[in-house]
């Protein structure tokens, strides 16, 4: 009777791993699993079939395990020409994966400013925050990188949109220095856009 009691525990055992493994399963035998593998591979052909499939919306498919879509990964392999593509057929420029970090987010990071130019034109939302309150802006001055704030300002970035910690990216800039580059380039863009900039401390 143990032996039998055992075996039992072992099938219903057997039979969890089944049942949780078939989400990932499923999405294997999917068309959104397979056209992600094709961006994956570079396979405009597999991608280029199954986006005309009728009514097709795979174009904004996601990875089950990271939420990723495929324009996710044209960004990360500064693939500008997929980037276009994937734009051209419909892909949701704003779609965050399980960590809240949407393409444009990516573009930033890696400093991929004709990334991030193909984005915007594609309807990507500027001021966009991923799960902790960072903005594509906050996240270049942080990178002090110059010609990509420059770029999300003169797009309409906020410079004073703050993250979850309550700091927006005026207050990193000057935490750099109120003559640091950073805060010139936000002024900069500020006086090229007619705005006025905040006032810190007493008048």
């Amino acid at each position: 009777m143990r032996a039998i009691s055992g075996l039992g525990k072992a099938g219903l055992g057997f039979a969890a791993l089944l049942l949780a493994a078939s989400p990932a399963a499923a999405q294997m035998q999917s068309d959104g699993y397979k056209f992600l593998k094709a961006v994956k591979d570079r396979d405009g052909t597999v991608a280029t079939e199954l986006l005309n499939q009728p009514g097709s919306t795979i174009v904004n498919a996601r990875d089950i395990a990271t939420g990723q879509s495929a324009l996710h990964y044209a960004v990360q392999r500064r693939d500008l020409a997929w980037i276009r593509f994937l734009l051209q057929k419909g892909a949701n420029p704003n779609i965050a994966d399980k960590s809240g970090v949407a393409p444009l987010q990516i573009a930033t990071q890696l400093g991929f400013i004709e990334g991030l130019e193909a984005l915007v034109d594609g309807g990507a939302t500027v001021d966009i925050a991923d799960s902790t309150g960072e903005t594509p802006l906050i996240g270049a001055i942080h990178r002090r990188d110059t010609a990509m704030v420059k770029l999300l300002l003169e797009n309409g970035a906020n410079a004073d949109r703050t993250d979850n910690s309550g700091r927006s990216a005026r207050d990193y800039a000057m935490l750099m220095g109120p003559s640091s580059t950073m805060m010139q380039t936000i002024e900069g863009a500020e006086k090229d856009r007619g705005e006025k900039a905040p006032v810190y401390g007493p008048s």
